[in-house]
């Protein structure tokens, strides 16, 4: 049976799960993982991708269930939940400094440099390496960066 304790177990493991396309943060850091819960022997895991066609999401399914196997756990299920869709306000302010200590531009109203904290900047693409991100260049000190865009 998972206690109270192997639960805390397992959202510590889950966030060491780094996420596919933005390693510097853990799949629990970007809010995807939402519940841990568990009846008898049956472990579930409920998450809600970035996005409904999140390429990385069957990737996120097979790195929680290795994780959680390797730690002895048998009987995983992992569920998606859509409703509510993922929205970048789950992510705690401690994500987001990860995210600019990065160079990657927070999800905030107005756009800032993570370089030099300019609000001087230019859009250059609407979608960087990957649909959550946008390219950005600061005017003042010259540098590209990527803006996770608020969702």
């Amino acid at each position: 049976m998972v206690t109270k304790l192997k639960t805390t177990k397992i959202w510590e493991l889950l966030n060491n799960i780094p996420d596919p396309e933005i390693p510097i943060i853990s799949i629990v850091d970007l809010g995807v993982v939402r519940d841990v819960g568990h009846e008898e022997n049956q472990l579930t895991i409920t998450i809600t991708p970035t996005y409904s066609g999140c390429p990385a999401i069957s990737f996120i399914k097979e790195e929680i269930k290795r994780n959680l196997e390797l730690e002895g756990f048998k009987s995983i299920q992992i569920n998606t939940s859509l409703s509510p869709p993922w929205t970048t306000d789950w992510m705690n302010d401690e994500t987001r400094k990860k995210l600019k200590e990065a160079g990657i531009a927070p999800p905030e109203k107005y756009v800032g440099c993570p370089q030099c904290n300019s609000r001087n900047v230019d859009i250059i693409s609407e979608f960087g390496s990957t649909a959550c991100k946008a390219m950005y260049k600061c005017v003042d000190c010259f540098e590209t960066f990527e803006y996770f865009k608020c969702i």
